[in-house]
């Protein structure tokens, strides 16, 4: 009887400790679902929740005061039919394939060129980086200033280089020229942040890498293709899907410089989600093509990591 009651009293106390560890695992699990709730409740409510909505709405006509209404696919087919949308699609696929390659050739090189040992080196860094910290609107107001067909320091400094004054670029105000100064500003803008990133990655190269190259008898050019581009690769990936979804993703600057226009000419996707949502109330439109806009960029990130994973 004794030893059946050691036995009863070991296995009270072993369900004491094993309670007591489940409750202490519980009491840290609450604590640590504590410090998330705040940030989780407030990317529910203003984030989460407004994607969800705005997905349901591309399947309603909804005008934000009338009642809503069903619309079933009615918005996706309208969106063939839908000149604007269709130019601003192929705008949007023509700033991406421009300014991505772009701005990564110039941060890679502004990243080589700033990480030798120079007079003033932290001088250029900070020039270069101050771009995309600036004001974007005055950023803009300056840049329109620059490139004013008609007294702009640009056309001048051309025309004082032999320039026919018929033949000077009418930029944001040619639809010809509007695209290539949008891309223009957008690489200016952007390509000081990507240079900082490239910065770290040059950086972190192992010294001893480029010193067996120049044992091996490689050139400058060598040394770069074959030791500083793979040993890129993952910043490169990393910048080039950032920069892909922020070129998919384009507005403030096409809003400040063109408007999407001349025509549509500069029109591109989410400045014709603001129109049909802001201008012409269309919201259940409106979302249809945010659905779009959205689905592209999921595919295009999807295609880039596996492309990554492969390499």
């Amino acid at each position: 009887m004794s030893t059946i009651d050691a036995d009863a009293a070991s296995a009270r106390r072993s369900r004491r400790v094993l309670l007591t560890k489940q409750q202490r695992r519980r009491r840290a699990h609450l604590v640590a679902y504590s410090f998330i709730a705040p940030n989780f409740l407030g990317f529910a409510i203003f984030t989460l929740g407004p994607i969800l909505f705005a997905f349901a709405l591309a399947f309603l006509h909804w005008d934000g005061s009338n009642p809503i209404r069903f619309a079933g696919l009615a918005n996706f087919w309208r969106l063939f039919e839908d000149r604007a949308f269709l130019a601003a699609f192929w705008n949007t696929l023509l700033y991406t394939l421009f300014s991505v390659p772009l701005t990564l050739v110039c941060a890679l090189g502004l990243a080589i060129l700033l990480n030798r040992p120079m007079f003033g080196r932290d001088f250029f860094r900070t020039a270069m980086f101050f771009p995309y910290v600036a004001s974007l609107v005055a950023v803009a107001v300056v840049w329109n200033m620059l490139f004013n067909p008609e007294m702009g320091p640009v056309n001048m400094l051309l025309y004082t280089l032999g320039i026919d004054p018929q033949n000077l670029p009418g930029w944001a105000a040619d639809r010809h020229w509007a695209m290539v100064t949008v891309v223009f500003f957008g690489v200016w803008k952007s390509m000081g942040y990507y240079m900082v990133i490239y910065l770290a990655g040059l950086q972190g190269i192992n010294a001893e890498l480029y010193e067996a190259a120049n044992l091996d008898g490689a050139n400058g050019w060598q040394k770069f293709w074959h030791v500083t581009v793979p040993q890129l690769a993952p910043t490169t990936f990393f910048v080039s899907v950032m920069l892909t979804i922020q070129s998919f993703k384009v507005f403030d600057q096409i809003y400040l410089i063109t408007q999407g226009g001349p025509g549509t000419s500069t029109l591109v996707l989410v400045y014709h989600i603001y129109n049909e949502a802001f201008v012409s109330w269309d919201l259940g439109y409106s979302s249809m093509v945010a659905l779009v806009l959205f689905l592209m960029v999921l595919t295009i990130t999807v295609v880039q990591f596996r492309l990554q994973r492969e390499d």
